[in-house]
This record gives C-alpha cells, sequence and structure tokens, in this order.
C-alpha cells in the first residue's frame, strides 16, 4: 500500500511512497514526545531564531517549493509562490509576536501575587489538506511551535512530496530533532494516532465528513482540538457598490486557486437593481480566464487538483441545472488531458437547489438575485456554513453594519476574503470551531495556568 504522487496536469504518477507500518509510527512518536520536553524548555526567544531560520529557509527555496506545489496539486506557479511568501511571513510574524502573546498575565485577586502563564500541552497532530499544501500547516505548526509544542503532520495523501519536504525545511532550518516529523500514513492510521496518549491535541482543516470524525475520537480521549472545515461564503453586492471594481474582486475571490478553497466566494447575492450589469461583468472578465499549463505566466486557470474531485463538481452543477439553475457559461470539462473544467457561471440559484445548499470547491460561481439588503442577509445566513463572507458598497459604514450581522468567522468589506497571521482565523456552525493566527490561535494549544502565591 502507498500514497501517489499524481500531476493533475498530465494525470502521469510522478513518484510512489510507502505507507508507514506501526512499528515506524510507535517509534516517531516515542522520539517527538522526548524532543518536546527539551523543546518546551527552551525560551520564547529561543525558538523564535529557529522559526526566523525557517523563514529563510522558504525565501531561499522559494522556486523549488512552488514548483513542487504546481507538481503535486496544479495551483498557478504564481500562486504557490505566492503561499510560499506566505509562509515565510506567518514564520516572521509569530517569531516577533509570541513573546507578547504568551507573557505571563498579572491579575490582581486576594492573593500576594497572582497570575496566568501560558504553557505548552505536548504534541499537536496536525491533519491537513492539499489545497495549501505549504500554508495550511505553517499557520497551524507556527504559534503551536512558538508555544512550545512538537508537531506531528498527517498530509492529504495526495500531496506526499509536499509533506516530506516540510519536514525537510524544518530540518534544514536547524530545529532540534523530531520537534517536527511528517508522518506517511492514512485517514484510518490517524485515528489511531487521535487516541494515541502521546498526541495532546489535535487541529484539522478539512472537510465536514472529516471534522466530525476527528472530533469524535478527539472527544472520546477529552482532547483538545481545532476544526477549520468547509465553507459556501456569501459574496454581497449592494446596489451602491462600484461594479467595475467589484467584478473583478469577484473573479479573484471566485477562482483563485481554481476555486479551491474553503474561503473562496461560493455565493454571489446580489441586489436586483445591479445584478444584470454585474453578472454581465463578471461573464466578460470571465471569458477572458485561460486554462493551460499553470507554469506559464499567460496561465490563469489551472486544473483541479484532482480528476475526481473534477468530476464531483460537475455533478453538482448538472444537477443544479437540473433543478432550475440557468447556466450562463462553462459547466463542462476542458480538455482530454489532466483535470481541468470551464469556469462556470450559474444564474437563478436558490436554495433548495444544490449549489446553494452545497459546497462548491472549484471554479464555478453561483448568482443569487434578492431584492435589498435585508433579504441579501438572510440569505447569506441561509447556510450550514459560516466560515466567511464579504459585503461589496460605497458606503463603509453601512458596509460594516451588514457585516456585523452576518454569521461567520470572518466579514470583510469591500476586500477578498483571505487568512492573515495578524487576525484570528476559524469558523462558526458547521464551518467548525476555535481559531488559527493572531494571540487567539497561539493560545488555542495551551495550558492556561492560574498561578495563586499567598
Amino acid at each position: 500500500m502507498s500514497m501517489l504522487s499524481i500531476n493533475p496536469v498530465t494525470g502521469q504518477t510522478i513518484q510512489f511512497f510507502p505507507i508507514w507500518q506501526a512499528d515506524t509510527i510507535d517509534t516517531v512518536l516515542r522520539e517527538v514526545e522526548s524532543a518536546q520536553v527539551g523543546w518546551a524548555l527552551l525560551s520564547v526567544e529561543q525558538r523564535a531564531v529557529y522559526m526566523r531560520q525557517l523563514a529563510g529557509v522558504f525565501r531561499q527555496r522559494r522556486d523549488d517549493c512552488a514548483h513542487l506545489i504546481t507538481d503535486e496539486m496544479g495551483k498557478l506557479l504564481k500562486e504557490a509562490r505566492a503561499e510560499i511568501d506566505k509562509c515565510a511571513w506567518g514564520c516572521d510574524y509569530f517569531a516577533e509576536h509570541a513573546s507578547t502573546y504568551l507573557a505571563d498575565e498579572i491579575i490582581v485577586s486576594d492573593a500576594s501575587r497572582s497570575l496566568v502563564v501560558y504553557q505548552p500541552l505536548g504534541t499537536l497532530l496536525c491533519i491537513m489538506p492539499w489545497n495549501f499544501p505549504f500554508w495550511q500547516l505553517i499557520r497551524a505548526a507556527a504559534p503551536a511551535m512558538m508555544a512550545g509544542n512538537t508537531v506531528v503532520l498527517k498530509h492529504a495523501s495526495n500531496v506526499p512530496r509536499c509533506a516530506l519536504a516540510l519536514e525537510e525545511a524544518f530540518r534544514e532550518a536547524g530545529f532540534p530533532a523530531n520537534t517536527f516529523r511528517t508522518l506517511m500514513i492514512t485517514a484510518n492510521q490517524a485515528e489511531t494516532v487521535i487516541a494515541d496518549k502521546r498526541i495532546a491535541a489535535v487541529t484539522l482543516t478539512g472537510s465536514n465528513a472529516a471534522g466530525r470524525k476527528v472530533a469524535t475520537i478527539a472527544g472520546q480521549h477529552l482532547k483538545k482540538c481545532v476544526l477549520e472545515l468547509g465553507g459556501s461564503d456569501p459574496f454581497i453586492v449592494l446596489d451602491d457598490a462600484d461594479l467595475e471594481f467589484t467584478a473583478a474582486q469577484a473573479v479573484t475571490a471566485r477562482f483563485q486557486n481554481m476555486g479551491q478553497s474553503c474561503i473562496a466566494a461560493k455565493r454571489f447575492i446580489l441586489v436586483d437593481a445591479i445584478a444584470d450589469t454585474f453578472v454581465q461583468r463578471f461573464k466578460m472578465l470571465t471569458s477572458e480566464l485561460r486554462s493551460g499549463d499553470p507554469k506559464l505566466e499567460t496561465t490563469t486557470l489551472a486544473p483541479m487538483a484532482r480528476a475526481d474531485l473534477r468530476d464531483i463538481l460537475h455533478a453538482q452543477v448538472e444537477r443544479s441545472l437540473a433543478m432550475g439553475a440557468t447556466l450562463v457559461t462553462g459547466g463542462k470539462l476542458v480538455g482530454t488531458e489532466g483535470a481541468y473544467y470551464a469556469p462556470t457561471i450559474l444564474d437563478q440559484v436558490r436554495p433548495g437547489i444544490p449549489a446553494f445548499d452545497e459546497e462548491l470547491f472549484g471554479p464555478v460561481a453561483v448568482m443569487v438575485r434578492v431584492k435589498n439588503a435585508e433579504e441579501a442577509i438572510r440569505l447569506a445566513n441561509q447556510s450550514p456554513f459560516g466560515l466567511g463572507g464579504s459585503v461589496w458598497t460605497r458606503d463603509v459604514t453601512r458596509g460594516e453594519a451588514i457585516a456585523r450581522q452576518i454569521q461567520a468567522g470572518s466579514v470583510f468589506v469591500n476586500g477578498v476574503v483571505k487568512s492573515d497571521p495578524r487576525l484570528p482565523f476559524g469558523g462558526i456552525k458547521e464551518s467548525g470551531f476555535g481559531r488559527e493566527l493572531s494571540y487567539h490561535g497561539i493560545r488555542e494549544f495551551v495550558n492556561i495556568k492560574t498561578l495563586w502565591i499567598g
């Protein structure tokens, strides 16, 4: 049994990797648990030296890592380079700010001295997806490791080379041995690792089904977990929005990373007064996207990560059309080689149609028409998901008021939703719980301990 690295541009297998046996897993977990003791004894400032060195490795190996991402999951090379740049930024950010976020907090009480201290939990299992194969891990591991935890990674099965490259990056940065390790294991084996007493906590970015399973196992063993799951982000366009600017941003929000992002704009909720104009403008900009080799600068639309994911998306589109959605453009496979799918626009979508109710994880934009802002808010919130969202208007005061009413972990006004090390990131409802990034994220995997001194 092995993991396959398959190029989504050609469908050809690049390399295969054996799945680890139980004795190998046991050895690595024992080594990582042992390494955590010494890692936790270092000061935050000492850990920061290694984290800055890791940022340097990412900058030095930027092109190598970017090509690896593109070869393994198909991302545009320019987007892959931007992902590695973000990894370096994230490492530098937590190296700089962790000492402040983890500083002892003095609390006045009936003690002569009382305070709150933040101490590591132990070893964190990170179960990560393929869509941002480097950044998703770094945004979880950088704060957790700066807090004194060690990390083991169970990566998505279709990006094993990225998983091993991450371990090599930590090694090259000089981190003490076994403070970060990649586990070459299956999802079923990961369930056993979650239950292992040497794992203190778990974080998952992935599907809702995976989130429920991880939460169940973690709960059975009373272990802390953070879940960042699916999303169906609303992109609300009000009648006073700058339509030329907004439509251009909408294309980025929907089609970057080939639409394979939890926080991609997925439901474009348009006030009737501007709906026709927006759809026409959006269609025109979409028609300028070009499929091709993701390593070429002229390519603006990459393949999807896997052919099976493309086929699932196409089936969702066909079911939506059968239930009353209107096809504006696209809705078909592209070429005979690779996992390409045409950029697609569905109009006249309403609740009850799969394109509204389900997460579409790919290059399909869904247009929903409403009478006014009040109906836009209602439909934005009429979703089991609550990860991100955005509001587009020339009146930023009005935009903020509406943003406060959207049920999501992040809402942007006149901006594309993104993760940022300075801001907490995560969702509510079926989009999961807990937060990554900022001081909120670094405190997810610590013992928030009270010290009372009489």
